[in-house]
């Protein structure tokens, strides 16, 4: 059978495995990721299966890892890093904004970076400080990388093989409380282009445009709202650089209204960038300027508060209906 039931965490697993079985200079690195399969156990059993030169465990140091990254990745190898959790990934900044981004560039297209960062992103798990950051803008703003955020079981599989095979640095951002989430995946078909957006719900009221873990939020308040006789179209992006728009200003150009919704920060988050893009190609379309539902311009709080600091759907349909005031 091709299509099989499979959590996220699993299909990302089951993505590694086939790129892994493929090419054999796919190599895995990341602390904790081989006898214990990572911290979530999405390489579980890998490095049983493909041995300890291809599934390294490594010392607990972001910079080095990727370092060692880099190195390899002149040496022909592709490697696939994983950054525990994303709190963690800013010892390994400079190596990514510094060097990963600018290496193609600067070498005048010599030298090609096909190096995949895996990163846990968001919240919603319950987690202590620097377990729950949401970075992606930081790596969006960077020339020179690539930026992608599943949200199915389906993508998840399809886009790490996607992203591997790229000859561009790609961050791989994964929604962590979703790892546990299943659904269908079909492993002989990705049936769409995976670095593009997708509308994963169809309406005419209002667009939710969405990422990662904020996908799943997003369609139960679409469900929510046709209760009441009002039907959101939800959008997924799933590239965040670069962004297929495409798809995003022919829904709001039907619907009238957006909003988009993701769990960073609202000052200089993606949101910003949707909307002034939004406004640009579809002000004559709009009913109402976007809307934007967003962490607070604040850390991360404690766990027990993370709700009032992330998206919920109360929060997501208390934004379409201001969208409908006007």
């Amino acid at each position: 059978m091709t299509t099989q039931t499979m959590s996220l965490g699993g299909a990302i697993n089951a993505g590694l495995r086939a790129a892994m079985e493929r090419d054999d200079r796919v190599v895995l690195m990341g602390e904790d990721i081989g006898r214990l399969g990572g911290v979530f156990r999405v390489t579980d059993a890998l490095q049983k299966d493909f041995g300890e030169n291809r599934v390294m465990d490594t010392p607990l140091g972001e910079s080095g890892i990727v370092g060692t990254a880099v190195g390899l990745v002149t040496r022909g190898y592709r490697p696939v890093v994983e950054i525990q959790f994303d709190g963690f990934v800013y010892p390994a900044y400079d190596q990514l904004v510094s060097q990963v981004a600018k290496l193609h560039f600067r070498s005048a297209g010599r030298i090609r970076v096909p190096l995949v960062v895996r990163i846990p992103f968001g919240g919603g798990i319950g987690a202590v400080e620097h377990h729950s950051e949401s970075p992606e803008a930081q790596f969006v703003m960077t020339a020179g990388l690539k930026v992608v955020s599943c949200a199915t079981p389906h993508d998840a599989y399809w886009m790490i093989q996607e992203a591997i095979e790229s000859d561009d640095p790609v961050i791989f951002m994964e929604p962590k409380r979703r790892y546990w989430e299943k659904g269908e995946v079909d492993t002989s078909d990705p049936g769409v282009d995976l670095w593009s957006s997708v509308v994963r719900r169809r309406g005419s009221d209002a667009t939710l445009i969405a990422y990662g873990p904020m996908v799943r939020t997003c369609l139960d308040a679409a469900t929510t709202a046709a209760d009441e006789g009002i039907e959101l179209e939800v959008i997924d992006l799933r590239s965040l650089s670069p962004l297929d728009l495409g798809p995003v200003f022919e829904s709001v150009r039907r619907t009238g209204r957006a909003v988009v919704v993701h769990e960073a920060q609202r000052t200089l988050g993606l949101g910003a960038e949707l909307s002034a893009r939004i406004s640009e190609e579809c002000f004559y379309s709009l009913e109402a300027p976007v809307q934007r539902v967003t962490g607070y311009d604040m850390p991360y709080p404690p766990s027990r508060v993370e709700n009032e600091f992330l998206p919920s759907v109360d929060r997501i349909l208390d934004a379409v209906d201001t969208a409908k005031e006007f």
